[in-house]
């Protein structure tokens, strides 16, 4: 059970070393996409949120507002889509196995990894068998 307390407490312990610089990292993160044509450029951050949005000029050549709006949202999404892929790659280089990072990558909420952590250590801190 000793091994266990501390595979567990190593495991805790590199969460709470590496939480801020991975926390750091993921505020930095942005991803860029085009559309295939090279009129609509959208940037990222690490959980999907648009930062920015550039249109072409000669995006206004076309009189279709419908076929831009698709456009815009396609790419947008798979700028989501690869900064999803990045944010998730970025953190499986902080977190062990079972961490609760998937749970992390869909609300974002540190303090839920925080929380399994100080679970598991108070389940199995308190033994030394």
């Amino acid at each position: 059970m000793r091994a266990r307390f501390d595979e567990v407490h190593d495991q805790y312990q590199q969460l709470r070393s590496g939480l801020d610089e991975l926390q750091a990292r993921l505020a930095e993160l942005r991803v860029t996409e085009r559309s295939d044509d090279g009129q609509v450029t959208a940037t990222v951050g690490a959980r999907g949120q648009l930062i920015s949005l550039d249109l072409h000029p000669s995006v206004y050549q076309g009189r279709d507002a419908q076929a831009l709006g698709r456009k815009i949202t396609a790419t947008v999404q798979r700028a989501t889509a690869a900064a999803t892929a990045s944010t998730q790659e970025l953190v499986a280089g902080y977190l062990p196995a079972g961490s609760g990072a998937p749970d992390f990558l869909r609300s974002g909420d540190f303090g839920s990894l925080l929380r399994r952590a100080d679970t598991i250590m108070s389940r199995d801190g308190g033994r030394h068998d």
